[in-house]
């Protein structure tokens, strides 16, 4: 074990130029980069999310939205292209760099900026706000505008919500209330158009009709009971030549007269002047006084005298004739009736339809006044910043140390990276060399046994020769490198511009940024 261990130290001593090479390029090109870079403030704010100072089951906000999902939105608000460009214009920014194109001014302004969002819901809700810039006093100004912008974007975030909502339900609200109006106003017509057919007065009519109707059959047995007096009176006048007729003071048109007004005024003590019974009394009373009054003033005239019989027989055919007409306006009512009790059930169904309709939409316009006055609440709690707010804990101050590059990081990496290069190089080159080195080799591929073995010996001139090469290589890679870079970094692009373009060339910028964000984070 120990022979193998000497041999392998004896290969690396004797390949030790190629690794001093690869290690000092790799980290003379550390080295430069890490001191060649500008210098890199980061000025950052901290921002705290507080909670409603209203208890929610006193008076609700009507932002429904958490506040991981609000913040995220504020900050993607704050880095849009519009406030990133604004920014960069308002403070100089890239005041070195006025040719800039505004894809790149808005790339890079992303890159610069970081917003730290809270990712523990169990704990107090801190933002972190920072800017990058090579002036700390800018990185201070820049960060403090993201800071505000925040707090603008926070409360119009919740104002426009709000806002939105309000006026949402006031339209609501208002086209509820047209709409209950517009309704009262169709069943209020409705109501007027079928006015004797609508189902709260169908008692009323069908009471109404049975009362019609009895009185109809009531009359025609009046009038069967007159027709038949009639035709006795007829037949006894044709039979006899005469009618036996009480003789007495009043004539029987008088006493038929009196009483009807008898039956009248004792209606009248049991009933009121609406009663279908006291309108007949009432009619007849006044045809009676027609007819007497008619006969007196033909005795007043000296006319011709009319007998017992036509007289008799005129009052019999004036009443057959009232009963007639008054019979057939009553049916004439019995088929308007007949007709508004047929139509009810439609129009009920109709009208309970409006009405439904009707009722649907107070309900919807007492559910929308409720969430009315719950979004005039809402909003005046967001006017008020009474709701979920941020607030400024710590203002950005301008930083006095660079915050970045981490030039020791750097150079350790890159004399890190070049130890590991160099040792895997002449790792490499050993595994590719196949030839024999060692008396062993010879037993171990050949099968033979040498008896002695003579190392390759060079001349003194050889050995000055190599030490030169070698010499001059370490001194060319120790100084050169590093000021040819130096003076790229001077004269032709500044090395972090430099760095950027190679980058994107070779497509390795992703991992640069991720490689930056663990500097950084360290």
């Amino acid at each position: 074990m120990l022979p193998d261990i000497k041999f392998l130290a004896s290969l690396f001593f004797r390949r030790i130029h190629y690794f001093l090479l690869i290690a000092l390029t790799v980290a003379a090109i550390g080295a430069t980069i890490a001191y060649t870079l500008p210098p890199s403030y980061s000025a950052r704010a901290t921002l705290l999310v507080e909670s409603p100072q209203i208890p929610d089951d006193l008076a609700e906000s009507t932002v429904r939205a958490g506040t991981d999902e609000v913040l995220e939105i504020i900050a993607q608000r704050v880095r849009t292209r519009a406030n990133l460009l604004e920014i960069a214009s308002d403070f100089d920014v890239y005041a070195d760099r006025p040719d800039i194109s505004a894809d790149n001014i808005v790339s890079d302004m992303r890159g610069r900026i970081g917003i730290s969002l809270p990712r523990r819901r169990d704990a107090a809700s801190f933002v972190y706000v920072s800017f990058r810039s090579d002036s700390g006093r800018l990185s201070a100004q820049v960060a403090n505008e993201l800071v505000t912008r925040i707090l603008q974007e926070n409360r119009r975030l919740r104002t426009d919500v709000t806002g939105q909502t309000l006026e949402f339900f006031r339209q609501e609200v208002a086209r509820l209330d047209q709409e209950l109006a517009e309704q009262g106003a169709k069943i209020l017509t409705f109501k007027k158009t079928k006015q004797g057919a609508l189902p709260d007065s169908l008692e009323f009519r069908r009471s109404r009709q049975a009362s019609l109707q009895e009185r109809v059959l009531q009359m025609e047995r009046e009038l069967a009971a007159l027709r038949d007096r009639r035709a006795r009176l007829t037949e006894l006048y044709e039979r006899t030549g005469e009618v036996s007729v009480e003789v007495e003071d009043l004539t029987p048109e008088m006493q038929r007269l009196q009483e009807l007004q008898n039956q009248l005024a004792s209606a009248l003590v049991i009933y009121s002047d609406q009663n279908p019974r006291v309108k007949t009394l009432r009619a007849q009373v006044e045809a009676a006084s027609k007819i007497v009054l008619r006969q007196k003033q033909q005795a007043g005239e000296g006319g011709e005298v009319l007998s017992a019989y036509e007289i008799q027989l005129a009052d019999l055919d004036s009443q057959m004739d009232y009963i007639v007409g008054e019979k057939a306006q009553l049916e004439e009512e019995l088929v308007r009736l007949e007709e508004s009790i047929d139509a009810t059930p439609e129009n009920a169904i109709a009208l309970g339809t409006l009405e439904r309709d009707y009722e649907n939409l107070r309900i919807q316009y007492q559910q929308a006044t409720r969430d009315l006055a719950a979004a005039r609440t809402g909003d005046q709690i967001e006017a008020q910043s009474r709701g979920q707010r941020i607030t400024v804990v710590e203002q950005a101050t301008v930083p006095r140390v660079p915050t970045s590059p981490p030039r020791k990081k750097i150079a350790a990496a890159g004399v890190a990276g070049g130890i590991g290069l160099g040792v895997a190089f002449i790792f490499l080159l050993e595994m590719l060399n196949r030839s024999i080195r060692r008396p062993v080799d010879l037993s171990n591929r050949l099968g033979i046994t040498p008896f002695a073995s003579i190392p390759y010996i060079r001349t003194n001139r050889q050995v000055r020769r190599r030490r030169i090469l070698i010499a001059t290589a370490l001194l060319t890679v120790t100084i050169g490198i590093p000021v040819g870079l130096y003076l790229l970094h001077v004269f032709y692009l500044p090395m972090d511009l430099l760095i950027e373009k190679l980058l994107e060339k070779t497509g390795l910028s992703g991992i640069a940024e991720q490689l930056k964000t663990v500097f950084q984070a360290g």
